[in-house]
């Protein structure tokens, strides 16, 4: 493992254009390879307006997918590890709202697909039923990288703390959260969900938001982020689009670990969190 690199954070003006769409994400990537990025996370639904009336229209499967295509060709050609924010995937006649790895050779290694499904209503605030149209994942992902050990959860998935703990029981290091908050929960609890899920697990964490677009049916907040084992935001978008970056060193969390030894001082005798099914 790599005791020490450089993450980029795209926050991206997602509009009702695809080709538009991936043809910023490509562009993105290249910036942040250009400027020493070994790894690089794109915000949810980075192809796709977040709105149940378009995932259909702009769902790919894996076999026929021009945005995974164009993902890989930019992953090999700039030698970078690509965390693909989500799209909407079609898999067997069902949608799901999936992340796709992809390694510095341009390969897919893994996908995640969002387990906890966002049904949320809010009186006289926001109304948004992801269970309308999408089907949930089923499987922890955890990826091991020649960076470090990674794990990724999308958006609401952030919210379910044993998820981060069990990914963190298999070795994880950083977290990494493609997320669209929306101008509700996203000033009540976006920072206060990234931070606390760093403290707790003492691991790095990322979150990739779309950027604020008000012509859009559903507005994502922005405020992209990554933050430290401490808890400390080391860096953060604002409302628009832009690329952050941050450095991820493992000796970092060796240090907060042994100041608080918040993992060792659990009392397993007394409680555990167990994963209960696996399908890989």
């Amino acid at each position: 493992m790599k005791n020490h690199f450089k993450l980029a954070v795209c926050q991206m003006d997602v509009l009702d254009n695809k080709e538009v769409n991936v043809k910023r994400a490509v562009k993105m990537i290249e910036s942040a390879a250009q400027n020493k990025a070994e790894m690089v996370l794109l915000p949810e639904m980075f192809n796709c307006p977040y709105d149940n009336s378009k995932f259909r229209e702009y769902a790919e499967s894996v076999e026929k997918s021009s945005t995974l295509e164009r993902i890989s060709e930019v992953a090999r050609n700039s030698g970078v590890y690509v965390v693909a924010g989500s799209i909407p995937e079609l898999d067997d006649g069902k949608l799901y709202n999936s992340s796709f790895i992809f390694n510095r050779k341009g390969e897919i290694m893994d996908v995640h697909r969002k387990m906890h499904l966002f049904d949320i209503h809010v009186p006289g605030e926001i109304s948004f039923r992801e269970s309308e149209t999408l089907t949930a994942g089923d499987r922890i992902t955890v990826v091991e990288t020649d960076l470090c050990k990674i794990g990724v959860v999308i958006c609401y998935d952030i919210r379910f703390p044993e998820l981060s703990r069990l990914m963190v029981d298999k070795g994880v290091e950083l977290i990494l959260l493609p997320g669209a908050f929306n101008m509700t929960t996203g000033p009540a609890h976006w920072e206060a969900l990234m931070r606390v899920r760093a403290v707790d697990n003492q691991v790095y964490l990322a979150a990739a938001s779309p950027a604020r677009n008000e012509e859009l049916s559903y507005v994502a907040y922005g405020h992209s982020m990554v933050v430290d084992p401490w808890g400390k935001i080391l860096s953060r978008a604002g409302s628009h689009e832009e690329i952050i970056y941050a450095e991820i060193n493992s000796s970092r969390i060796n240090d907060v670990r042994n100041q608080l030894p918040l993992l060792k001082n659990r009392r397993e005798d007394i409680y555990q969190i167990t994963e209960v099914y696996n399908p890989k």
